[in-house]
C-alpha cells in the first residue's frame, strides 16, 4: 500500500487522523495568512511560533498513526 493510499484510508476510517489532518491544514492556512503581512506584531510573531509547534505536533502524531497502521498491515 502506497503512502498516499494509506493516508486516504486513514482519513476515511480513522477519526483521530481525520481531526489531526484537518487541524494541520487549518494551522497551515493561518500561517499563510500571517506570512502575507510585511511586519508582524509581537502577538503575531508569538502566534506564528505557536502555530508552527501545533502543526508539527499534529504531523508527528499523524506519522505515528501511519507507522502503527503500516506495521499492523505488514505484520
Amino acid at each position: 500500500m502506497t503512502q498516499e493510499n494509506l493516508i486516504e484510508r486513514l482519513t476515511a476510517e480513522n477519526e483521530e487522523f481525520r481531526r489531526l489532518r484537518s487541524e494541520h491544514q487549518e494551522y497551515e492556512h493561518e500561517l499563510a495568512a500571517l506570512h502575507v503581512h510585511p511586519s508582524l506584531s509581537a502577538n503575531q510573531h508569538w502566534r506564528m511560533s505557536e502555530l508552527k509547534k501545533l502543526k508539527l505536533m499534529a504531523k508527528d502524531r499523524m506519522e505515528a498513526i501511519i507507522r502503527s497502521t503500516r506495521s499492523g498491515v505488514t505484520a
